[in-house]
């Protein structure tokens, strides 16, 4: 499913692109990370939405935040790192990152989401941080993912312990 991306979408892309220090060699995936399915509803040409890479980008990021919080805390049991993970990638957490990277302002929804406010609701917020993430490892591979993933968190990460 794709579409042609206008040129003032592809430089809002490149724009986004640029401030998440990732340089996608197919830029369609952050189109399709950033498209809420209420979006793919209402369009007139067939479109894919975020779910699916929503779906990958949670995945890597548990094994990223995992992973990070490791090697940060070598002292640290297990039981330890799981509480410290779980409060990392907590919804809370994951829509603020996403609103400090201004995401909503990418999302493209549809009428009905956008006029409830969809581009600051915590769900999608959270939602296309980690469909991002998703698109980040498809086009650049694991250690683009967990590099921007370690970005992400490590402000997030002072406040544990």
């Amino acid at each position: 499913m794709t579409h042609r991306m206008t040129e003032e979408r592809r430089a809002q892309l490149l724009h986004l692109s640029a401030q998440l220090q990732i340089s996608f060699g197919n830029l369609a995936l952050l189109d399709e990370a950033l498209t809420h399915p209420s979006y793919t509803n209402e369009a007139k040409e067939s479109i894919s939405h975020n779910e699916r890479l929503e779906f990958l980008g949670d995945a890597v990021l548990e094994l990223a935040s995992s992973t990070y919080l490791y090697a940060r805390f070598p002292a640290c049991s297990e039981g330890e790192l799981t509480k410290m993970r779980a409060s990392l990638v907590q919804s809370e957490t994951l829509a603020r990152l996403a609103r400090r990277l201004d995401l909503g302002g990418y999302l493209r929804l549809g009428r009905g989401e956008l006029l409830a406010g969809g581009a600051d609701r915590q769900n999608n917020l959270e939602n296309v941080f980690e469909a991002v993430i998703g698109a980040i490892f498809l086009d650049a591979g694991w250690a683009a993912a967990q590099a921007y993933v370690t970005r992400q968190l490590s402000d997030e990460a002072t406040h544990l312990q």
